[in-house]
């Protein structure tokens, strides 16, 4: 993977205990437990960043605080982004700067995440109130050939964001919900 550079796509879990014994079998090692993760989507009034396909967010991974900015994607058969990452010491007082210099939250959304990793690049296991979910990011080819290994075909693949796949759960549900936090969908 280049550094600053994201490619990656989604894929829908059925059976997680399944999902692991394949990524086992394929050689990837547990690189993080499940870890609660709190993503907040930060924009300006106008949406700005949301037209131009660009994303900002502020995240609480455990007790680490990630500030990440993602240019619009190229969508083929992979996602493909530009992405700038930095650690925060204090995501409480970041986000207070942020609002401070005009932007506002626009989404959030939560999830269990645990990772995995064979060296090469790595496939990250997510339980969303939306559903289980995995995210498999590398070098294309590399990306293609785990794919295989796990039994999910180019046709599986999914390159929407997690706000794109909530609003479509939402449609199909018509659920209330706001936010894809586990309150918020547990009680609309």
């Amino acid at each position: 993977m280049e550094s600053g550079k994201e490619v990656e796509i989604k894929l829908r879990i059925t059976d997680r205990k399944a999902l692991v014994r394949k990524l086992r079998a394929a050689g990837f090692r547990l690189r993080t437990r499940r870890t609660h993760e709190m993503n907040t989507l930060y924009d300006l009034p106008d949406l700005a960043l949301r037209r131009r396909g660009e994303l900002l967010r502020l995240r609480r991974y455990g007790r680490k605080w990630t500030l990440t900015h993602k240019a619009a994607a190229k969508v083929g058969r992979h996602k493909t982004r530009v992405e700038l990452e930095t650690a925060v010491e204090d995501g409480g007082k970041l986000g207070a700067v942020l609002r401070a210099l005009g932007f506002v939250p626009t989404f959030r959304y939560e999830k269990f995440r645990s990772e995995w990793t064979d060296g090469r690049g790595h496939v990250v296991v997510d339980e969303t109130p939306i559903g289980d979910l995995a995210e498999i990011e590398g070098p294309p080819k590399w990306i293609d050939g785990v794919a295989k290994k796990l039994g999910v075909t180019p046709k599986d693949y999914i390159t929407d964001s997690y706000a794109g796949l909530f609003f479509k759960w939402k449609a199909q549900t018509g659920s209330r919900a706001e936010e894809m936090t586990f309150r918020a969908v547990k009680k609309k």
